[in-house]
């Protein structure tokens, strides 16, 4: 019910927003006089944050159209390489690499509420080194309701079958969230000897322990049972998406939870670009709406897997106290001993905690201590653990040099 209100809402509000859209056309033309003065610049900023905060934000695209290897430019093609449905599997091919057998890397990302493209950065500072794929997930409002359910055990077997796609010797980045599934698949392959196991894991802001360094949406799910979770914030796709009548956990609702958390932040960052806007500061106003235009395109998430995870991750803890398992086979993560693991952490994280993914070497006893790694980033909170200029300057310069280490023949400089 909460869902089609939200529509409704938004249809309601679409004659409003192209007016304001409008009229901030009409004052912004050069031509007329008035639009220089004050008052028609007041206005003028004041209906595009209305327009900026009551649209409706569609999927962003990655955007790289080239990067640098070994100081010469190369076009950059994005591929889909696997349709499933809930998530394509994407190739980011360099043009002209093919004999530079770069390692194979599957940066996994959050199946949390952003599209896939928040890792823009993570993938951009990641190319000119690596062969790179990413796990681009499906707003479950677009997946038909005869494609099934999609829950936690799904997401594991969806990691296997990339690393089958993506053929032996790959590597592995975990960002956020993935973390727990991606530990839990690695470990099932290893169980089995499978020839597809990566060779290195990175493993970055992710809950393996929430029991250590608990953050606020710890706390939530801690403070609520699973029914509190199923009653209050799942809703069913509402017509006409293709997803009709699937249960979900609209993006929308959990947008509300993390701008809740910052509210003074981004009540302030909206203030500021109506003054940015008023000055004329165009710069200043491009890289709010550049941020905002990520940030508030959400997508919403099947509720098979957002229950189970809840459960099994942030109230049962079952990975960290051994009891996981996935269609009735039980994650050893002991068997974990020919996968290199790195940890990395934000020291300002309020997401995932400090100790909470360094806790997988506790995990993981039979890894060599040669094949570990632990990286504690100071001065970044969650966010910049993936994005930003101390990800691109001091972390993936780190993950980068792991994933060489341990990449085998293939990792020979050239």
């Amino acid at each position: 019910m909460l869902y089609s209100l939200y529509e409704l809402q938004h249809a309601a509000l679409q004659p409003v927003r192209a007016m304001a859209e409008m009229q901030t056309l009409a004052l912004k033309l050069p031509y007329l006089p008035m639009n220089y003065t004050a008052a028609a610049r007041t206005l003028a900023a004041g209906l595009e944050v209305f327009s900026n905060i009551t649209r409706r934000y569609p999927k962003p695209e990655f955007g790289l159209a080239t990067t640098m290897v070994n100081g010469t430019e190369r076009k950059v093609t994005e591929h889909d390489v696997l349709n499933l449905p809930f998530c394509r599997l994407k190739h980011f091919e360099r043009e002209g690499c093919e004999d530079r057998n770069d390692p194979k890397l599957l940066i996994v990302a959050p199946l949390s509420g952003h599209y896939a493209t928040l890792l823009r950065g993570t993938v951009e500072a990641m190319l000119p080194n690596h062969e790179v794929y990413i796990t681009d997930w499906i707003d479950a409002r677009d997946v038909p309701l005869r494609e099934g359910k999609f829950d936690l055990d799904d997401y594991i077997d969806y990691i296997r079958e990339f690393f089958v796609t993506l053929g032996p010797g790959a590597h592995v980045m975990g960002v956020c969230q993935p973390s727990v599934p991606v530990l839990a698949a690695v470990a099932l392959m290893s169980a089995e000897n499978d020839a597809h196991t990566p060779r290195s894991m990175t493993l970055m802001g992710g809950p393996i322990d929430t029991r250590i360094s608990p953050t606020v949406p710890n706390n939530l799910a801690q403070e609520h049972s699973i029914e509190w979770f199923e009653h209050s914030v799942i809703d069913r796709v509402p017509f006409p998406h293709d997803g009709f009548m699937r249960p979900v956990y609209p993006g929308f609702i959990q947008l509300t939870g993390f701008m809740t958390m910052n509210l003074d932040r981004h009540v302030g960052a909206h203030v500021r670009l109506f003054h940015h806007l008023i000055k004329g500061d165009g710069d200043s106003a491009k890289a709010h709406t550049d941020f905002y235009d990520e940030y508030l395109a959400v997508m919403d998430l099947p509720a098979d897997y957002y229950l189970q995870t809840v459960k099994t991750v942030f109230q049962d803890h079952a990975l960290p106290r051994g009891i996981m398992t996935c269609r009735g086979e039980k994650v050893e993560t002991k068997a974990i001993r020919k996968t290199a693991l790195m940890t990395v952490e934000g020291e300002k994280d309020d997401i995932s905690g400090v100790g909470q993914t360094m806790a997988a070497h506790d995990l993981c006893p039979n890894i060599p201590k040669a094949m570990r790694a632990h990286h504690l980033q100071a001065g970044v909170g969650h966010y910049g653990v993936f994005n930003g200029r101390r990800w691109r300057d001091e972390i993936a310069p780190r993950v980068t040099a792991f994933i060489r280490q341990h990449d085998g023949n293939s990792a020979k400089k050239r």
